[in-house]
């Protein structure tokens, strides 16, 4: 007899969205960044004082995601989906241990050392990780897209936002809302990751297989 890997994968996947969401610890803590027009990231830089909290919980959320992505069983779940939230839960990972040293959204001085490229290579390194992640989970919504459409697109929307909203930042406005943007695009991430754990445990089981439908012979049956 094997072991029931549905349960563990939806297990892991709801401790993964619990852990994703440790941002929302900022409505509790004296972070002094306001929500509205900073990024997540932030309140994991290093001159922080939750840094360590933050980045801690994004690297168990990524351990956790990778695990499931492991554990979730190829004939529910697609390859594509499969190899995509491995990639969101490794990205996610990596990220967690490429935090910005400064603020640039509260910090002129980090802001203006940013713009001349004298930050820590981390910086940009933070980018392509952050952006490998949110490929990796769009990829994976989009395929498994049946069990939560209304998700996906929230986060398509989330997303647009948030670029548009950087990009207007960069062209010296007030930034469209960023932090609330990010904010809405990382939340929804962390539900459809609550949502598929309880998709997996509510869907019904795979037909058993052939070997199992074939009846035992008695050893006196006659051809």
């Amino acid at each position: 007899m094997t072991t029931p890997r549905l349960p563990t994968a939806a297990a892991l996947l709801a401790l993964a969205a619990l852990t994703y969401s440790a941002w929302t610890l900022e409505a509790l803590l004296p972070t002094s960044l306001p929500p509205a027009t900073t990024y997540v990231s932030e309140l994991a830089a290093t001159d922080q004082p939750y840094s360590t909290l933050f980045r801690t919980t994004d690297l168990l959320a990524g351990v956790l995601v990778c695990a499931a992505a492991v554990t979730l069983s190829a004939r529910r779940t697609p390859p594509t989906a499969r190899a995509a939230l491995l990639l969101f839960g490794a990205a996610t990972a990596v990220d967690s241990r490429l935090p910005l040293s400064c603020t640039p959204t509260t910090d002129q001085v980090c802001a203006a050392r940013e713009s001349a490229s004298l930050v820590p290579w981390t910086h940009s390194a933070h980018t392509v990780s952050s952006t490998v992640a949110l490929c990796g989970i769009l990829v994976a919504m989009a395929t498994l897209a049946r069990r939560a459409p209304a998700l996906l697109a929230l986060e398509l929307a989330a997303t647009v936002w948030t670029l548009a909203a950087i990009a207007a930042l960069e062209a010296g406005h007030d930034g469209w809302g960023a932090g609330i943007a990010q904010r809405l695009q990382v939340g929804v991430i962390a539900i459809w990751l609550g949502a598929l754990a309880v998709s997996l445990l509510r869907a019904p089981a795979p037909p058993p297989d052939a070997a199992l439908k074939t009846p035992l012979r008695s050893a006196d049956a006659r051809p």
